[in-house]
């Protein structure tokens, strides 16, 4: 998600950081990179010139150019989460509710983290390390689902999770087809909020 205190390129420096401190840094400049220039000019070389650390301080914390991509997707995505889960705390204890709140909440992300998260998506695509990190952060979407949706749901848990795995599915299709300008960002989360509550309301009972 993009805040106004990432907008800004951070400052070069050579002094000694803390490792975590050192890989938010990189991190950081990874996004500037990409937002400023495009994902293809990223490169672990560049990113080291643009840090202001030699190369084997990038090499030591991504390995190679997917690895620190990768790491780029996760973190867009932990915030994508994050908004998510904060939305959710507020959210008044009846289905349509919960449905309107989750599907604006999900809907919204995208739109948010547009530029960033899908030049990063767009660059991994084709990777063999990009399905398994699309399944794992899925998979994280799915369970948040599950978890809130649980109560107004009569399913079976089972039956729940395969319920969500396909709202998560329409989730995405719901994205793609708002960012392609097919549909606007209010169409898109008022369709998803009406799956979200038929599957529910809809789905077999065991």
């Amino acid at each position: 998600m993009t805040h106004s205190s990432d907008t800004e390129a951070p400052k070069r420096t050579t002094s000694r950081l803390a490792k975590e401190e050192r890989r938010h840094q990189l991190l950081a400049t990874a996004l500037v990179i990409i937002r400023e220039e495009g994902a293809d000019r990223l490169t672990l070389g560049y990113l080291a010139t643009r840090a202001g650390v030699s190369k084997p301080i990038t090499y030591e914390h991504f390995a190679t150019r997917v690895g620190l991509l990768t790491a780029l997707y996760k973190l867009l995505d932990e915030q994508q989460l994050h908004v998510l889960q904060e939305a959710l705390i507020y959210v008044q204890q009846n289905l349509r509710d919960t449905a309107d709140v989750l599907a604006t909440a999900y809907i919204h992300c995208s739109v948010d983290t547009g530029g960033e998260w899908h030049a990063v998506r767009a660059a991994l695509a084709g990777s063999e390390e990009m399905g398994a990190v699309q399944q794992e952060l899925l998979a994280g979407y799915v369970q948040l689902f599950s978890t809130t949706l649980a109560p107004h749901s009569s399913l079976a848990p089972v039956a729940l999770h395969r319920c969500c795995v396909g709202l998560v599915g329409a989730g995405e299709a719901l994205s793609v087809l708002m960012l392609s300008g097919q549909c606007s960002e209010l169409e898109a989360a008022t369709a998803f909020s009406s799956l979200i509550q038929g599957g529910l309301l809809l789905s077999p009972q065991r």
